[in-house]
């Protein structure tokens, strides 16, 4: 990763990456010249003048070779965690890029977020903090659509939710709960997804289109 800060250097960019992967969360992790580390989430000390913002964009793209589709910042970690850096303080964001398009540049790879390598305790911190900050956000901001493709099919979009909420969905339940929001739309398109009847497909209903709606509530059916 980034070569080692001077002191002068008090805090850095960090950025947790994620995309769905089959039927997990995956994060993306660079290959770090730690002893202690082998792996390490991207991060960046900002040049003089940067915006949090733009770091975090750098970062990411550095990474990736793209934008994230979201991104969202988590807060600062410190507390005397240790850092592959000697950063005394890290901003943490969180940005989700959808699978079809995940590829990221030589060097990084994607690990389960229930399972990643060891990571500097500073960084595994700021995982934890960014699968909070998607499950906190998910009724606010359109987190499983920008991990989808642009058309999807509602059974993807459940499988989606209950991927970031570790819950399963009563079927009935969430799709009265799409209309009451108003949150997707449909499109003159099917697909084949077996047997049966083919599936429609749906997309993210675009923000100036939709209806006065209340928040998304779901009940769940747990495992």
């Amino acid at each position: 990763m980034r070569e080692r800060p001077s002191r002068l250097a008090l805090y850095t960019v960090d950025a947790v990456l994620v995309t769905a992967m089959g039927s997990e969360l995956a994060i993306l992790l660079g290959r770090n010249s730690s002893d202690r580390e082998r792996w390490s989430l991207p991060w960046r000390i900002p040049q003089t003048g940067e915006t949090l913002d733009a770091a975090a964009a750098t970062t990411a793209r550095d990474a990736l070779g793209e934008l994230p589709s979201w991104m969202e910042q988590i807060g600062a970690f410190g507390d005397g965690k240790r850092h592959p850096s000697e950063a005394d303080v890290s901003v943490a964001y969180v940005g989700l890029i959808p699978h079809q398009t995940a590829s990221p540049r030589d060097g990084h790879t994607w690990f389960p977020v229930a399972n990643p390598p060891l990571l500097a305790p500073r960084q595994r911190a700021m995982v934890d903090g960014a699968t909070k900050t998607l499950q906190s956000s998910l009724d606010q901001a359109p987190i499983a659509f920008r991990l989808l493709p642009a058309t999807f099919t509602l059974s993807e979009l459940q499988q989606m939710y209950e991927l970031l909420l570790g819950k399963r969905l009563h079927k009935a339940s969430f799709r009265r709960a799409l209309q009451a929001a108003w949150l997707v739309e449909p499109m003159d398109e099917w697909r084949s997804e077996g047997r049966g009847r083919p599936a429609q497909l749906f997309r993210y209903l675009p923000k100036k289109k939709r209806r006065p709606h209340r928040g998304v509530r779901f009940d769940f059916l747990y495992p």
